[in-house]
């Protein structure tokens, strides 16, 4: 039986504050930052939208009345997100992202459980573009 295996330096994988490969300086270790945060972002998105969806039911029965507006603004919004996730390659996608969570926030005039979730959501995606911006530098 053999002891642990050490890395030394220039075997394996660079230590930490080396230079990567390219003479660029990698901060996440990941072999493509770039798709990580976009996949990271598509991913929040299509729960979101999945969320939404799967709330409706549960909001009318228990949240009391919900009007056709707010069903419609709920429908919308997750149809937004589905589309929005699959354009996270695009710079704007992480601003319309955003802009999408204020508008959930908003319709919770309409009802307020959409302004809890909205809440939620806002939060959820502030920590998504917190874990982009440490992946990306």
């Amino acid at each position: 039986m053999t002891g642990p295996v050490e890395e030394r330096p220039g075997k394996g994988a660079p230590t930490e504050g080396a230079p990567a490969e390219g003479g660029g300086q990698r901060r996440s270790g990941l072999r493509n930052p770039d798709k990580a945060a976009r996949g990271l972002g598509a991913g929040t998105l299509a729960l979101e939208a999945l969320v939404l969806l799967l709330a409706i039911q549960p909001i009318r029965v228990v949240g009391g009345d919900l009007s056709g507006a707010a069903i419609g603004a709920i429908v919308a919004l997750a149809v937004a997100c589905v589309a929005l996730a699959g354009q996270m390659k695009r710079a704007w996608a992480w601003h319309a992202g955003t802009v999408l969570q204020g508008l959930l926030l908003l319709s919770g005039l309409l009802h307020w459980s959409l302004f809890a979730l909205g809440v939620m959501f806002a939060l959820v995606w502030a920590y998504a573009l917190h874990v982009r911006r440490v992946i990306l530098g």
